[in-house]
């Protein structure tokens, strides 16, 4: 059967084009407002979607299409959203990827990379299900891609089943990497909440005269530059979830209104007098010692009673006893697919390496060190050597601290798939296991975004 692909626009000629340029390969289905859109998402359920952001009833403007997007991953989220639109604005596009979609294309669309992003859409969803149903091997029960079976992780799990069945304010504790906000999409998942919105911003990312409009809205004219009412993140989530990762870096002035809205469940933008109801459970996270900082004036006592309600403490990576393996031998399969290697395996030295290391970074950095070991495999075997781990848990290559050795390997990676496709940003990001915009942000924070790889696109 051919796999089944829906596309929204409400221009019945372009519909047309498209079906008849994707039939061969795929089961078109059509939808010309969002209404209709998510009503056949839901019956139909298709792996993926190609969307115009210009719907009715407002065609010239995004708004529409962005809310049709959020809800079609509401109702499936690992759904691969492919955004198409004539709408060509930077501004656009990012508040797209931001919302979740997989990839943006811009009018008249090149079939030849439309119908290769398309297969990466599939194939990639069809890698998340399978890990999906491998969760259910392992664990008898999904949360949400934590893949464990190590007696640390049980009591994770049983939290989760638990907190999720209240709207209680949760707080999830633990390193960097170990999985906090997946495990708040679980905790979401097996709420009442499912069907809303998980709204997540990371506290320590937004500059401090910018995240209080992020979290609570601006009215116009609230300060320079607000030339409109703006919802801020806290609304967005009214009836879903809000997810306030790094919220120990949070400024104290914003500590107190957000104490406010735990309190009383209503907020004011800024700039505004009226208040709003926000009915909007609060999940936090953070790898700081909060108590700690409480001790030194830089967070509320208050605030952290109110958030901490239930505590979920995410072991590292190191703790996990048997997980190392289990989810390096999962991540290998999943790269060994995308990489067309099947049937690659780790050598006896391979996984002596991975047992022996420290993993600072810990499941974020055996992930990337697992598709690394990947691409850099030459035979049917992952050996010790591919991983470039050290006995002191140091990634190699001259390297003295972790973020310069991961920076080393990316700067390598992202070089290497450029110049194997003579600049060409999709099957560059394709063989990297990276969306289009993801490698563009990474080529940038490594400076190597240039001129002539942007020209050869």
């Amino acid at each position: 059967m051919k796999p089944k692909l829906l596309i929204v626009d409400d221009d019945e000629e372009i519909c047309a084009q498209m079906k008849w340029a994707l039939t061969n390969d795929y089961e078109i289905l059509l939808a010309g407002n969002r209404v209709d859109a998510i009503e056949k998402f839901r019956s139909e359920k298709s792996p993926s979607v190609l969307l115009d952001l210009g719907l009715p009833p407002n065609p010239g403007n995004p708004e529409e299409g962005l809310a049709a997007l959020s809800d079609l991953l509401a109702v499936d989220r690992l759904a691969k959203i492919v955004v198409i639109t004539g709408q060509s604005e930077k501004e656009i596009a990012l508040r797209a990827i931001g919302a979740g979609a997989y990839d943006f294309l811009c009018k008249p669309v090149d079939m030849d990379e439309l119908n290769f992003l398309l297969k990466r859409c599939f194939h990639v969803s069809r890698l998340e299900r399978e890990f999906a149903e491998m969760q259910g091997l392992f664990g008898g029960e999904s949360f949400e891609g934590i893949l464990g079976d190590s007696p640390r992780m049980q009591p994770v799990f049983d939290t989760i089943r638990k907190v999720a069945t209240t709207d209680a304010p949760v707080l999830i504790l633990g390193e960097s990497g170990t999985g906090k906000e997946m495990v708040a999409r679980a905790v979401h998942q097996k709420s009442a909440r499912r069907d809303a919105r998980f709204v997540a911003i990371n506290c320590g990312a937004i500059p401090e005269n910018l995240l209080e409009s992020e979290l609570f809205g601006h009215e116009r004219g609230a300060f320079t530059g607000a030339h409109g009412q703006r919802e801020g993140r806290i609304e967005t989530a009214n009836g879903g979830t809000l997810f306030l990762d790094e919220i120990g870096e949070m400024p104290p002035t914003l500590q107190v209104k957000l104490l406010r809205f735990l309190q009383e469940q209503t907020i004011e933008r800024v700039g505004g007098r009226q208040e709003i109801h926000v009915n909007a459970r609060v999940i936090a996270a953070t790898n700081a010692d909060l108590k700690k900082n409480m001790a030194g004036g830089t967070f509320r006592e208050d605030l952290f009673y109110r958030l901490a309600v239930v505590q979920i403490l995410l072991p590292p990576l190191r703790e996990r006893e048997n997980d190392i393996l289990v989810l390096a031998k999962f991540f290998l399969q999943r790269f060994a697919a995308d990489s067309n290697k099947p049937g690659l395996a780790f050598d006896t030295d391979a996984l002596r390496a991975l047992n022996k290391h420290s993993w600072p970074g810990n499941v974020r950095e055996l992930e990337n060190c697992i598709r690394r070991a990947v691409i850099m495999a030459e035979g049917a075997r992952v050996t010790a050597r591919d991983l470039e781990l050290k006995d002191d848990g140091i990634i190699t290559n001259g390297a003295t601290t972790l973020k310069e050795a991961r920076e080393m390997v990316e700067r390598q990676m992202v070089q290497q798939a450029l110049r194997k496709h003579s600049g060409k940003i999709t099957p560059a990001a394709a063989e990297l296991g990276l969306s289009r915009p993801t490698l563009y942000e990474l080529m940038e924070k490594l400076g190597i975004a240039n001129e002539k790889t942007k020209a050869q696109v």
